[in-house]
């Protein structure tokens, strides 16, 4: 049990960067003081400010949905790195128990993704200099399959997958393999 959301997505982090970790199941509950208080409507005005603070979050593109304290982030966005910056910037707010972010990627790009781009930033990167990741594209769909050390590996290959132009999901479908 911890007092803010923050802190349970840090405890996630730091239980997937242990060697060793192939799988992660989260049992950790948000619990504020019973003095502490705010109403669903209170917790989106606050949401909505943060968005709207973030150069990284065009406005009036994302809606919000608050229920009990759970924020339900919905929308089309361009890229990736939006929607991931949607989210970090409520997860430190006071209320929220926890966040489903279910905004979509539209990218402007109506070029399909590259297998090639992202099979070279694959090799680029320092993390994956022995491992087996294949790559497959269809349309604007990346899909990873193979086999990775750890789940750092495995999401910074998501990572990576979602930054190539014309990528609008990633199936990370890659299988940690610690030995």
């Amino acid at each position: 049990m911890v007092d803010s959301y923050a802190k349970k997505t840090e405890a996630e982090d730091a239980a997937k960067n242990v060697a060793g970790v192939t799988a992660l199941v989260e049992k950790i509950q948000v619990r504020y003081p019973s003095t502490y208080s705010k109403t669903n409507g209170e917790i989106a005005a606050e949401v909505v400010t943060a968005l709207q603070a973030r150069w990284d979050v065009p406005n009036d593109k994302v809606k919000v949905k608050v229920e009990d304290g759970w924020i339900t982030l919905t929308g089309d966005l361009g890229w990736n790195f939006q929607r991931e910056a949607a989210e970090d910037a409520i997860e430190s707010l006071m209320g929220v128990t926890g966040v489903t972010n279910n905004i979509m990627i539209k990218s402007e790009s109506k070029e399909a993704a590259e297998k090639a781009a992202i099979e070279n930033a694959l090799k680029r990167n320092w993390a994956f200099y022995e491992n087996d990741i294949q790559v497959q594209v269809s349309g604007h769909r990346a899909t990873l399959t193979g086999t990775v050390d750890s789940m750092y590996q495995k999401e910074q290959a998501g990572s990576i997958a979602w930054n190539a132009p014309g990528v609008w999901s990633v199936d990370n479908e890659l299988v940690v393999d610690w030995d």
